[in-house]
């Protein structure tokens, strides 16, 4: 996220240079002449926006082998999923639940002031677009690392915050699911983290709670989780 387009592109990109190679963008709003000069400046395989400014287009028209799709409902998203099964197919309500913060509970000694109720909830909101088990590791409204579609929960924090680095420090971690150990909480602090929000719900919550108050971390509960399979 970012004051500007550009600025939200930008801090995207420089979290994950590597992987923006050859890779896909999309953005919520229409593009720009700042944006579209930095979307030119590396290779990009597709740019998915709800518009394009004229003189964005003369820009991109210059990467020839560019595509560029114009989605007028793209923020408005489907209330449905599909997905085929053996035998037919399973139809699914949409993830479209809004996230009230007034309604999340704090578990912590540590209490996370407004800002940091802010990252979190930027988190929160990545994290239901990661394929599950899923782990998003946040700082500055930047996804930094992620890690999905893992057989345990503790295996993708390891991915995101491998992912994310030295940034991890002073980061914070958002979990689709509860942790049914506390283990994910500890790796999380070991790599820096200040604050999880997750779920809540397992059996071993209050071990997950223990370690974190142990550690000096904040964590949040938001009483309903994000799974994406």
């Amino acid at each position: 996220m970012g004051n500007t387009l550009v600025e939200a592109y930008q801090k995207a990109f420089n979290a994950d240079s590597i992987s923006a190679f050859g890779g896909i963008v999309a953005l919520n709003q229409p593009i720009d002449a700042a944006t579209a000069t930095e979307l030119t400046k590396t290779f990009l395989e597709c740019v998915v926006a709800p518009g394009c400014q004229n003189d964005a287009q003369q820009i991109i028209a210059a990467k020839s082998k560019l595509r560029v799709l114009i989605l007028p409902d793209l923020q408005t998203g489907a209330k449905e999923t599909i997905k085929v099964i053996a035998g037919g197919f399973l139809v699914q309500a949409a993830d479209d639940i809004l996230t009230e913060t007034n309604k999340w509970q704090i578990v912590t000694e540590k209490q996370p002031n407004q800002k940091e109720i802010a990252e979190l909830l930027f988190a929160w909101k990545v994290c239901k677009h990661v394929k599950s088990n899923a782990i998003v590791v946040s700082c500055d409204r930047t996804t930094l690392g992620v890690g999905a579609g893992q057989m345990n929960r503790v295996g993708s924090v390891k991915i995101a915050l491998e992912q994310a680095g030295e940034k991890a420090t002073g980061g914070f971690l958002a979990s689709d699911g509860f942790f049914p150990f506390d283990d994910s909480v500890r790796t999380a602090a070991a790599a820096g983290i200040k604050g999880i929000i997750q779920p809540g719900g397992s059996l071993r919550d209050q071990d997950s709670i223990q370690a974190a108050n142990e550690l000096g971390l904040t964590m949040v509960f938001t009483g309903n989780r994000h799974f994406l399979h």
